[in-house]
């Protein structure tokens, strides 16, 4: 019998974080406490930007939008937001998507798998993802129970599971 492989990424669904994002920008623009505060959430290229006139306002409008991705489905650790920063009368946080595992997360992974996986189970790092492979099926559930209940920097996602 063939072996048994699965790949483990960490990718984020663009369409989900876009309707979460219009999904905030509705919220902000309707909420009564953002009004006259010239609250916004958007796209700027591949980043995400909140505005608003109070370091405490950008900071709930990004509250706003958190709750909506996860609203979606969508894991926090894929949101890599910044500090607040003064931009003349505005606060502004600039939020970027992470995507693909780097280079040291996928040998940190690979060591976790390796050290308290299940015996048998081969770990390759293949460009920004992780192919896992054992001859039992069983073997590649409990490297998905294992990298589920561990407490990563990033989301991880298993696909081609065959």
């Amino acid at each position: 019998m063939a072996d048994s492989s699965m790949d483990v990424v960490s990718k984020v669904d663009r369409q989900e974080v876009d309707n979460a994002l219009n999904q905030a920008a509705k919220e902000v623009a309707q909420r009564y406490d953002f009004k006259g505060t010239d609250a916004s959430v958007a796209w700027s290229g591949e980043s995400i930007v909140m505005k608003a006139n109070s370091e405490e306002r950008v900071k709930a409008v990004l509250d706003v939008l958190q709750s909506k991705l996860v609203h979606r489905g969508v894991s926090l650790k894929a949101l890599d937001a910044g500090e607040p920063k003064a931009s003349g009368k505005e606060y502004r946080i600039e939020a970027t998507l992470k995507e693909g595992l780097s280079q040291e997360n996928a040998k940190k992974l690979g060591k976790l798998i390796r050290d308290e996986g299940p015996r048998g189970v081969k770990v390759l790092i293949q460009g920004d993802e992780l192919r896992v492979s054992s001859k039992s099926r069983d073997d590649l559930q409990a490297v998905q129970a294992l990298l589920r209940g561990a407490d990563l920097d990033v989301a991880v996602q298993f696909t081609n599971y065959r």
